[in-house]
């Protein structure tokens, strides 16, 4: 079974010391896209071996998929959804400054109304939107984002790492519906637009997902107990 802290943590530590350096980029690179693999399934990164979040997928069905163990816990498809539109949305608007895979094509297919990443969700419709989504389409979002961001990472150059984001590109994340005007959601656009290329990936792109796919754990080691 994964462990985050001695398969993660390490990881993730010595990609923040060397990130920014270009003397070491190749090999910052190479340990971005190891780490993007932990948290993607195999039809993102065909030849890595088993990740995270095949470990999930391995347990994941229809049912635990949408329960709620406690009210201090989400859902796995809501975190799921989460993590998945926050990297869509940061990979998209920001570091690419291209449109997001997400579109109305895509929501008519996951079958829910929502577009915005879920951060102002209560309980209940946190319940109500994980009953509606599309367990399948929501992998399948997943791994054309999952497929996106890495070849972004591919195709980066040293010179990128440090980049800035414009003012433009910050309200893109609000008119495209990628956050809401709710305070719980608006945060995030402003959050993401003060960062560097660097800094996204160093928490959207990576950390951020480990924890949440960590909660997916959390949440399957649960309902197991409930069986």
């Amino acid at each position: 079974m994964f462990s985050v802290t001695e398969s993660w943590n390490p990881k993730q530590a010595l990609l923040r010391q060397i990130i920014n350096k270009t003397e070491s980029f190749e090999e910052a690179k190479v340990l971005l896209m190891e780490l993007h693999s932990l948290v993607h399934s195999k039809q993102v990164y065909e030849n890595s071996a088993k990740s995270y979040f095949e470990e999930i997928l391995a347990e994941l069905n229809e049912n635990n998929f949408r329960i709620m163990p406690s009210a201090k816990n989400a859902t796995i498809a809501w975190d799921i959804w989460h993590i998945t539109r926050i990297e869509d949305i940061t990979s998209s608007i920001f570091i690419n400054n291209d449109n997001q895979i997400f579109n109305i094509e895509w929501q008519k297919k996951l079958g829910t109304a929502v577009s915005d990443t879920g951060n102002a969700m209560t309980v209940q419709e946190i319940i109500e939107f994980s009953k509606e989504m599309n367990l399948q389409e929501l992998m399948n979002y997943r791994n054309a984002v999952g497929r996106k961001t890495r070849n972004i990472i591919e195709n980066l150059y040293a010179s990128d790492m440090k980049r800035k984001f414009s003012d433009k590109q910050t309200q893109r994340v609000l008119n495209e519906g990628g956050v809401t005007e709710h305070p719980d959601s608006i945060w995030l656009k402003d959050f993401w637009g003060k960062k560097t290329v660097a800094g996204i990936f160093l928490m959207p792109t990576t950390r951020h997902q480990i924890v949440h796919i960590n909660d997916c754990r959390n949440i399957l080691d649960r309902y197991r107990r409930t069986l």
